[in-house]
């Protein structure tokens, strides 16, 4: 067997070398058994993945690790479906099968079944090892890099979970091929995300490569892929559990996850939230005098030109926005804090922002 051709980056912790794993990004990763053999060398296997998945990528993965003892656990797909009772339904799959501490969780599929796989192999027997393998672009660029694994709650999003590092990321370019383009749409969310964070040339590049980005061409989508990659590695790396600059990763997120809980994460996908917290986050740097309208109005352009929603619908209040938003994870004694741009394309934690500004920069966003 031969390994394809592909980028390899490491995420280096800093609590010691020991700590590291890679990422490995390419395209037609799946059908490289090697690769896969060497990502997931342990003897007992549990794959958790759903079944709009498992019709595509299903297949590849189990002849790799024929040789393996293995199990399939299918999930149900949505939002709504990630919760304790299906995190419950994977650890009774394991118990069941009589796995031990040596056995390796292997997460195939987008990022909900990433989350709920890795808060398994966080749980089960106070932590075994997990693979992420992910399948859509929001996956691939943000949620299945970092260690973050948890469920919702009916009041938040996120509000139960654990940090969970994988043993192995691998990246497959090809399985956008079968994204619905909605799905594509959320994850550059998260892209444009980087940009905001702390990039100004990543984000004209995004600007520039737009119709190579739409039209998917596979090297372009593997160099940003990549970029997204190392970026936030780089962040996790400095900060891994979310005491100071990894709350960076968070840019449009509490006003996003706001939007979703209100709508019981039924209405919009993460990464369209992402979109619209994300310009809110800008209108209200704007207001503060951080950043120009202009380049408020730039990035709304971005995410429209993706097809993501960049305004709030009426029906949802601006005061059920910032009651939501005070079950935000990064708030600490009761005060919000909020990822702003400083300057454009250059993003710092704010504190002691008022109500009154918040509003202003919802209403601005209105439709």
């Amino acid at each position: 067997m031969t390994m394809k051709q592909h980028n390899t980056l490491n995420v280096s912790l800093a609590a010691g070398p020991a700590r590291h794993y890679p990422i490995h990004i390419g395209h037609g990763l799946l059908a490289d058994a090697a690769l896969i053999m060497q990502c997931a060398p342990q003897r007992q296997i549990c794959i958790v993945t759903n079944d709009t998945v498992a019709a595509h990528y299903l297949a590849p993965l189990e002849t790799a690790l024929a040789d393996k003892t293995r199990i399939t656990v299918r999930l149900p797909d949505g939002e709504t479906h990630k919760t304790l009772a299906t995190w419950a339904s994977i650890l009774d799959a394991l118990v069941a099968a009589r796995y031990d501490r040596d056995s390796l969780v292997i997460a195939l599929g987008g990022g909900i079944v990433g989350d709920i796989a890795g808060f398994a192999a966080a749980s089960y027997q106070r932590g075994i090892a997990c693979l992420q393998i992910p399948t859509t672009l929001l996956a691939q660029v943000d949620s299945s890099v970092g260690g973050k694994t948890g469920v919702n709650h009916p009041q938040g999003k996120n509000l139960i979970g654990a940090f969970h590092q994988p043993q192995a990321v691998l990246i497959d370019t090809a399985t956008l091929a079968t994204l619905p383009p909605r799905e594509f749409a959320a994850g550059m969310a998260e892209v444009i995300k980087y940009g905001l964070i702390n990039s100004s040339d990543f984000f004209a590049w995004l600007e520039e490569n737009r119709a190579a980005i739409a039209a998917h061409d596979p090297a372009t989508l593997q160099t940003m892929i990549a970029r997204c990659c190392a970026a936030k590695a780089a962040i996790v790396a400095a900060d891994e559990r979310e005491s100071g600059q990894r709350a960076l990763l968070n840019f449009g997120h509490t006003f996003g996850h706001a939007l979703e809980a209100l709508t019981a994460y039924q209405r919009w996908k993460h990464g369209e939230c992402v979109a619209m917290g994300s310009v809110i986050a800008c209108r209200l740097a704007a207001r503060l005098g951080r950043i120009s309208e202009a380049d408020a109005d730039r990035a709304a352009a971005l995410f429209a030109a993706f097809g993501l929603p960049t305004t709030v619908p009426a029906d949802i209040s601006t005061d059920a926005i910032r009651d939501k938003m005070q079950l935000d994870k990064k708030t600490r004694g009761g005060q919000l804090r909020l990822v702003l741009p400083q300057r454009f394309c250059d993003s710092g934690i704010d504190r002691d922002i008022s109500e009154v500004d918040i509003a202003a920069a919802i209403a601005a966003c209105r439709e």
